[in-house]
């Protein structure tokens, strides 16, 4: 009797150690992928921001709306098409995500250099990426189930963005805006940890499925990270003037 239960052990730590290694792989392809996209990002940014009269288009006329916009509908329309459409559509949709924020945040990076505070957005980098790389680990490590935050943070996050919106066209306020970027460092943060749960309960071993969700959840993680960063540098420039 004692021989086949140590089998069926045996069989079932193989089991064990095979979806961990299937998990940190298909998590490790997350995080390259969400790597890769911020460092596009970046260079593309320093690249754009080298252009004055380029910045000016972008920061002051119509088109900061067009991006703002498209940013919001590629983030409505990526689930759908990620999980469900062809790969190479999920591939360009993601890629065209980072190439917007991309240009989205050119000004804001411009005019940091323009003021002499460079030294600034290393340093916002330097920040995020401890928030995000603390907050994503403990979603990846903790027992407490995360999936009940998820109304709550949809709605906070509306609420930010509805007082971002206003703010930039009605009030046009340094407080609110240092109050607005605090609260969404807050709720981000908490979003971070939230993704990267949700991200790692997607892995089913030898799924199809896989690969698809790796790229949507490099998705998340990314237009999280990018949003924190945004928000960082904003609270450093404000604080700094």
């Amino acid at each position: 009797m004692n021989e086949p239960r140590g089998q069926f052990g045996s069989v079932a730590q193989t089991g064990s150690v095979a979806i961990d290694q299937g998990l940190r792989q298909y998590m490790l392809g997350v995080y390259n992928y969400m790597a890769l996209a911020v460092a596009g990002t970046g260079l593309f940014s320093m690249f754009m921001a080298s252009n004055e009269a380029l910045m000016y288009q972008i920061a002051a006329t119509p088109l900061k709306w067009v991006g703002f916009i498209g940013i919001l509908a590629i983030g409505w329309f990526a689930p759908r098409v990620m999980m469900n459409g062809s790969k190479t559509m999920a591939h360009g949709l993601f890629w065209l995500y980072a190439a917007l924020w991309g240009i989205m945040i050119a000004p804001m990076l411009y005019a940091f250099q323009q003021a002499g505070a460079a030294q600034d957005i290393y340093r916002a980098f330097f920040i995020t990426s401890a928030v995000f790389g603390s907050m994503s680990l403990w979603g990846y490590t903790t027992k407490k189930d995360l999936s009940g935050w998820a109304s709550f943070l949809v709605m906070a996050t509306i609420g930010l963005l509805i007082a971002i919106v206003v703010n930039a066209l009605i009030f046009q306020s340094t407080m609110m805006s240092l109050i607005t970027s605090c609260g969404v460092v807050l709720v981000f943060s908490a979003i971070t940890a939230w993704e990267t749960q949700a991200i790692k309960s997607w892995y089913r071993e030898g799924s199809a499925m896989n690969e698809r969700a790796s790229i949507f959840g490099a998705f998340m993680l990314y237009g999280s990270f990018v949003t924190l960063f945004v928000h960082i540098l904003n609270i450093l420039g404000i604080m700094r003037e």
